[in-house]
């Protein structure tokens, strides 16, 4: 049975599944701050449909719930889907014209123009210093001033 569009959380410990964001439109990519206190959420807002589309922030609390939830950023143009974090805590999504790279606080940083729809976006290489984008047709890479967080 496939369950509602909804942000989900399982129990390590009980294998229980808890709904844990019940009011978004079409919960998608998902990145923790580096200190795993904040989680952000992609709601691409049914894609095609005037939905809202934007990214959205939460609190982490210790026993894993959820607080909070406001806008933090709004896509434009298109909506995201694949987020990642650096060590400053900026938020890298992909959009419809590339790459966004947003501060901590919310604001757009600088764009990483791609000629074709963005899907998802990955730090690689040794140093993590390199973006993997995934797009319509190609995979491309950028050498970045900026190293990808690495979750354990």
């Amino acid at each position: 049975q496939q369950l509602p569009c909804n942000l989900y959380r399982v129990d390590p410990a009980s294998g229980q599944i808890d709904a844990m964001v019940t009011d978004a439109n079409c919960p998608n990519g998902l990145a923790f701050s580096p200190d795993e206190a904040r989680l952000y959420m992609a709601d691409t807002g049914r894609m095609y449909s005037d939905d809202p589309q934007h990214i959205r922030a939460f609190d982490l609390g210790p026993d894993g719930r959820l607080a909070g939830g406001d806008v933090f950023h709004v896509i434009d143009p298109g909506c995201s889907d694949g987020l990642r974090i650096d060590v400053d805590g900026n938020l890298w999504s992909s959009a419809a014209d590339g790459v966004h790279c947003i501060s901590p606080n919310g604001d757009l940083l600088g764009k990483i123009l791609v000629p074709e729809l963005v899907s998802n976006v990955c730090f690689g290489g040794r140093a993590k210093h390199e973006l993997y984008i995934t797009a319509t047709t190609s995979i491309y890479r950028v050498t970045l001033n900026r190293r990808g967080v690495q979750h354990p």
